[in-house]
């Protein structure tokens, strides 16, 4: 890792892990959208859900074409983009949020923002705020060399995306790429049961854990303690991303959904300790 100002905080991402395990539960990491319902507003979400319990935030790059995203997340990126958000304001909110909690604060964005801004520019520009890292869903780890050497130079996380669909030996490939955690995707509510998503997700995170020491996160539609209780009993992490934001936009005002992200989080907080 390099040193000086312009270095990342991928070391702190995974202290954050470790200090989980040592307590023997999931680490809680908490997706919010950037810009959403303002920049403003955005950075107070974050230290509410920090003040809640989150142990690790993902702050979401709105985008125009979100296609991993459903109808909660995209209502929140269209409110966003409305406003006028902009990679600038992405990067103000790591650094803010960052100062604030002192948690790790990684940015999930699509190639295409980051590829017209530069992969150099951005890299440099996420270091200096504070940033741990990147979770880059649509990005092909075998396109990802120039973002990796990048993002390595700086001391960021580069994270990846597995799903259910992914063949063992994909899944060592991606993994050998990746760094600061996994992000396991299983399909919640697609497909099956309640309980056969969760055969499904635990089925990938031991497959990914076959190929990886790194911690494996799952991001299912985790919405309820009981949820994220389950999916702590096999994974490093689990990942909270609609839940949240639908609580925001149903709120009557901003205070309320200020008090809802941090009860939200202080309850799947729980959930997680409970595996």
């Amino acid at each position: 890792m390099t040193t000086g100002t312009h270095t990342g905080t991928i070391g702190l991402l995974d202290e954050t892990f470790a200090r989980a395990r040592s307590e023997d539960r999931a680490a809680l990491v908490v997706y919010l959208p950037g810009g959403f319902p303002t920049v403003d507003g955005g950075i107070e979400a974050v230290k509410a859900a920090v003040a809640g319990g989150a142990d690790i935030i993902e702050v979401g790059l709105p985008h125009s074409d979100p296609v991993l995203d459903g109808p909660v997340i995209q209502t929140a990126d269209d409110i966003a983009l409305r406003g006028g958000v902009r990679i600038a304001d992405i990067m103000r909110t790591v650094r803010e949020a960052y100062e604030a909690t002192g948690v790790p604060i990684l940015v999930m964005t699509y190639w295409n923002p980051v590829d017209r801004y530069g992969v150099e520019r951005f890299t440099a520009e996420l270091a200096a705020a504070g940033g741990a890292g990147c979770i880059l869903p649509d990005l092909p780890v075998q396109e990802s060399a120039l973002w990796r050497e990048h993002a390595e130079k700086h001391g960021l996380a580069t994270v990846f995306v597995v799903a259910p669909s992914s063949r063992d030996e994909r899944l060592a490939t991606i993994t050998a790429a990746g760094s600061g955690f996994v992000y396991a995707s299983s399909l919640m509510g697609v497909t099956g049961t309640r309980e056969s998503v969760g055969e499904q997700a635990q089925n990938l995170v031991e497959r990914t854990r076959a190929t990886t020491g790194l911690p494996v996160c799952v991001g299912i539609g985790v919405s309820t303690a009981e949820h994220a209780r389950q999916v702590a009993g096999f994974a490093d992490g689990v990942i909270v991303g609609s839940a949240f934001v639908k609580r925001m936009l149903d709120a009557p005002d901003e205070a309320a959904g200020l008090t809802a992200v941090r009860d939200l989080a202080a309850e799947l907080a729980e959930g997680v300790r409970q595996r």
